[in-house]
């Protein structure tokens, strides 16, 4: 009866992840192909997403030139006047922009002293000028995720002789903590650390 058990759970493991995954994608396009097929005379299958992708290219296309910067950022400062979408958007629109410009986001994971205890994080952007007059140079900045919540966590300021860089891929310590510890993080395959 464990046996059996044990093969039940290993199974809802492997699927529960992959039918979220395809709900997600599935329900996605399932949307935007349904509002194309009401709306437009002609439909093929996979237009959703092909229209999806060009859509996207094209506002990232729009927003390189002067007119579009200058309607973008009045649509910005319009939401930046309403109370509580100003903190949501803006809040979204750093995070995008930090995992989608910064190369290196995440890339580093260490671990810290928190609370008189250890913490695993991920070395961020550089401490900023303004607070490197206060800080010196002998800070780095660390993001601690909190489990279960990803969107969530702690930013600190820890000096770097108390970093303790690990040999962790960082999609494992992503695993690790959104888990609850319950995924066990793996080495990295190269087994290099940073300088």
């Amino acid at each position: 009866m464990p046996e059996l058990s044990k093969r039940f759970i290993n199974g809802v493991i492997i699927l529960v992840p992959l039918a979220i995954t395809f709900f997600v994608v599935a329900e996605t396009l399932n949307f935007t192909e349904g509002v194309l097929g009401k709306h437009l005379p002609f439909y093929f299958p996979g237009m959703g997403i092909i229209t999806l992708v060009l859509f996207i290219y094209l506002v990232g296309w729009l927003s390189s030139y002067w007119l579009t910067k200058r309607f973008i950022g009045y649509g910005e400062w319009v939401l930046g006047k309403i109370p509580v979408v100003k903190f949501i958007y803006n809040s979204v629109k750093h995070l995008s922009t930090a995992v989608f410009e910064t190369n290196n986001m995440f890339d580093h994971v260490v671990l810290v002293p928190f609370h008189q205890s250890k913490a695993l994080g991920f070395i961020m952007a550089d401490v900023p000028p303004s607070l490197k007059a206060q800080l010196g140079d002998d800070y780095v900045c660390v993001f601690v995720p909190w489990s279960l919540n990803m969107t969530s966590g702690t930013n600190l300021f820890v000096r770097k002789q108390d970093v303790t860089y690990l040999d962790i891929s960082s999609e494992s310590a992503l695993q690790y903590m959104l888990t609850a510890g319950a995924v066990m993080p793996k080495k990295v395959e190269d087994g290099s650390l940073p300088d």
